[in-house]
Formats: structure tokens, sequence, C-alpha cells
């Protein structure tokens, strides 16, 4: 038997690091810090947008507060102006009009910070104010004999001025709403600002998670379909998977590992069919010679010799018949992936195939029956038969004298059951997980010498699989109620 050396080296890439590329695991945290900072970014902006509403808050409250307050300390400067202004008019003391001279530059000061503050507002309330004070002085400078009129003249002068305060005044209540409608106004604004920010890294980061997971899935799901394959014996398609280096380079041990179970199992069906044909030879030879024996060509048996030589040839013709199945069943298994589709009546087909054994089935006086009906579907009718009339011998085999099978067949929801009961001794419990291992026999045998290859089963579990179906063990009172569950791949 030849070896196959390309394969017996260490797999490729083994102990080595990954190069080329990140790792899954370095991929994983470059997305988690990824989104974090994303995160952590919309975080801190929101803090700083935040921080500065709450310091134009205090500008505007301070501002606020400041206007009130000048507007409170010119109405007050100028009730004390006047009071003072009066004061010097009757009693003509200099103090008292130092005093209002003081009051005067405090008010005017005063006046000159509204001024500055209600910079967008009219200029004419101001002059207006100025020119009022300006005129007060100048009777506060009259002549003693022109005092008295002078105090008759300050009366309207300082109802203008009284006037001009309720109007700077009510300019300033209207400047502290106008900013605070600007201050709400912002504070909406910033109210949208963060909720679309927020909202936008939530959905940004879902998307980035989303992406790196779905990148990251696909070498998993492609390693995992490969694994699949291998475990079903399908060696026919590389193994190719993109992503992270060390997710690439496991998809190239895996692809490694492929070849090399390819290899084994190629090796290993060249020995059986090897081994087989050495042993046809022979037995061949055995047979003939045991039917010569028969047939009396060395001389008259004895009724011993006889029986001996019925044994042999049984026993012989078993061992043959073995053989055969064992080839078979190889050759099977390395073409099941060949399949030949085309329209087949399922139902049609068992009829068929029940009709091939009439005899063997008539034989234990059996009933075999076939229920059900479906659509045609893309099939291979040779294997398909091949299955369906390995299922109908091995219920044969095991059921009773005047028994009977049913096939029932069955379509629904796109795929086809065909369901095979006998009335047999069915199948032990403990035998159930391994009922489908080529080879296996079973507790539960049928009466008689002869035991099956275990390979029928075998045979029926490959079929079905290479036309992407299963077969299983159902629960049964009585026999064995085996299921064929097909796609139902529609008829062109």
């Amino acid at each position: 038997m030849n070896e196959s050396p390309c394969f017996d080296a260490v797999s490729p890439g083994a102990g080595s690091t990954p190069a080329g590329g990140l790792s899954f695991r370095q991929w994983l945290l470059a997305a988690f810090l990824l989104i974090t900072a994303l995160l952590g970014g919309a975080a801190i902006q929101v803090l700083l947008t935040l921080e500065q509403t709450a310091r134009r808050s205090r500008d505007t409250a301070g501002e606020a507060v400041g206007l009130t307050e000048n507007a409170q300390r010119l109405a007050e400067r100028t009730v004390a102006m006047e009071r003072s202004a009066r004061q010097f008019l009757v009693l003509d003391d200099a103090s008292l009009r130092e005093r209002y001279h003081a009051t005067w530059l405090d008010a005017r000061a005063t006046l000159q910070s509204l001024a500055d503050a209600l910079a967008h507002t009219p200029d004419q309330p101001f002059a207006d104010w100025q020119a009022q004070a300006d005129a007060a002085w100048t009777l506060l400078q009259a002549p003693p004999r022109q005092r008295q009129a002078a105090l008759q003249r300050l009366t309207p002068l300082f109802t203008r001025l009284h006037r001009l305060n309720e109007t700077l005044a009510q300019l300033c209540r209207n400047a502290v709403e106008q900013r605070n409608d600007a201050l709400l106004s912002d504070l909406e604004h910033q109210r949208r600002l963060i909720s679309a920010l927020v909202i936008s890294a939530i959905v940004l980061a879902a998307l980035l998670a989303f992406g790196f997971g779905h990148w990251l899935s696909r070498p998993m799901a492609t390693i995992e379909a490969a694994i699949g394959r291998l475990g079903a014996n399908q060696f026919d398609q590389p193994v190719d998977v993109h992503g992270p280096a060390d997710l690439r380079r496991l998809g190239r041990q895996l692809d490694w590992l492929r070849q090399r179970l390819a290899a084994l199992e190629s090796d290993k069906t060249r020995f059986v069919r090897h081994i087989s044909h050495e042993l046809k030879t022979p037995l061949a030879s055995i047979r003939e010679g045991v039917a010569l024996l028969q047939d009396g060509v060395a001389g008259t048996l004895t009724p011993d010799q006889a029986e001996i030589t019925r044994i042999l040839r049984d026993n012989t013709a078993s061992l043959q018949a073995q053989i055969e199945d064992l080839l078979r069943y190889h050759a099977l298994a390395s073409e099941a992936q060949q399949l030949q589709r085309q329209p087949v009546d399922i139902a049609a087909l068992l009829q068929r195939v029940c009709a091939a054994q009439r005899l063997h089935w008539q034989a234990k006086d059996l009933q075999v029956l076939v229920n059900g009906q479906c659509d045609s579907t893309q099939a291979d009718a040779d294997k398909l038969a091949m299955a369906l009339a390995n299922l109908l011998s091995n219920a044969v085999r095991f059921s009773p004298v005047g028994g009977s099978v049913s096939f029932v067949v069955l379509q629904q929801a796109g795929r086809i059951f065909i369901d095979c009961i006998d009335q047999g001794p069915g199948v032990a419990a403990e035998d159930g997980e391994r009922i489908f291992a080529p080879f296996y026999q079973g507790r539960h045998q049928a009466p008689g010498p002869r035991h099956g290859s275990g390979i029928g089963l075998s045979i029926v579990h490959e079929v079905v699989q290479a036309h992407g179906g299963a077969v299983r063990l159902l629960p049964s009172e009585r026999g064995a109620h085996f299921r064929i569950e097909l796609p139902h791949e529609l008829v062109a």
C-alpha cells in the first residue's frame, strides 16, 4: 500500500505565532476599545456641553442681577439727588450741593454701567437722563435770589428723571427676559444636540458591535461548517477561512487535516479493495472444491461428509456475500457525493423496490404495504433505491413469519418523510446510537444461523446523507420504526 509522505510532517503553522495581521482576541479588544472610545467621547462631549450651558446660565443670572441692581441703584440715586437738591435750594447749605454732586457722579457711573449692559438698546433714554441731570445741576448754580424759581423748575426735571428711571428699569427687565429666552432656547438646542449625540453614539456603537460581531463570527461559522464536513467524511471542499490571523491559521490547519483524512480514507478504501480482491480468489477455489466434493468427483460422500461439505458451502457463500457487501459499501461511500439527480416519484420507486424483493418477503408469508404519496423530487434513483432496498431487506429479515412491513410516504413543509415500520424484535435501547455505524451488529438478531454484515443501515445512512437528508430511529412499542427525511427539491 502506498504511503502519503507529504502529509506525515507536522501540520502547517503548528507551534508558530500568527503573523500577517491581528489575532481574534486583538480584533475583539480593538472593537471593545473603539466602542468604549465612541461612548466615552459622547459622554465627555455631553459633560462639556452641560458645563458650558451651566456657565452661561450663571453668567446670564449674574447679568440679570447686575441689571436689576443698577436699575434699582439709579432710582435710589435719583431720589437722593432730588432730596439733596431741594434741601440745598431751601436751606442754602453748600454741603448739600456737594452731596448732590457726589450722588450725581455715582448715578452717572451707574447709568454708564446700564448703557454698557444694554448696548443693543436705543441711546435716547440715557441721553435724556443725562440732559435732565445736567439741567438740575445748572439750577443748583443759580444765585440766591433765583433759587425760589429754580425750586419750581426742579420738580418737572426730577419728574422726567423718575419716568426715565422707570423706562430704563423696563429696558432692563426686557433685556433680562430676552436673555432668559435666549438661554432657554439655547438649553433646548443643547438638549436636542445632546439627545442626537447620545442616540447617534448608541446607534453607531450598536452598528460597530454588530459589524464586528458579524465579521468575527463569519470565520467561526466557516470553521464550524468545515468541522461538520470533516465529521461527515466530505473531503472534497477546501477549508478557506478569512478573518483574524489566528483563525486563518486554524483554517490552514483544518485544511491540512482535511487533506490528511482524505489521504487516509483513500488508503483505507484501496486497502479494503485490494484485500477483498485477494480474499475472493482463494474463496472461489474453496467453493469450487466444495462443489466438486458434493458432485462426487472424489468419490461418494458419507452422510457426515455431505453435512460437512454443506456447512462449508453455506459459510463460504456467506463469506463471499459479506466481502461483496464490504466492497459495495466502500464503493458507495466513495461515490456518495456524485449523485445523478433526476425526477423521482418516491412512492413509485418504493413499489418497484418491494416488487424486486417479492419472493424474499413472500417466502416468510409477509405483507409489505406502501401508503401515501408525494410530488416528484430531484434525487439519484439508483442510490435511493439501494438504500430503500437495504431498509426493506433489514425489515424482512427481522420480521416474524406472517407479519407485515409498512412504508408510509408523507410530504410536509418542503420535506419528504419515508417511514419504515416492521413487527420484529426492534432495536435495543443501548444500540440506538450506534445502529447506523458500519459493521455494527445489534443485540437483537434475526433467527437462523446466518447473521448480517452490519452495513445495510450504514448504506442507508450514507445515501440519505448524500442527498442532504437524515435517517433516524424513532421510538416504537413494537418492532423497529425508521424514518428517512429528504429535502423536497422541486422538479423544473
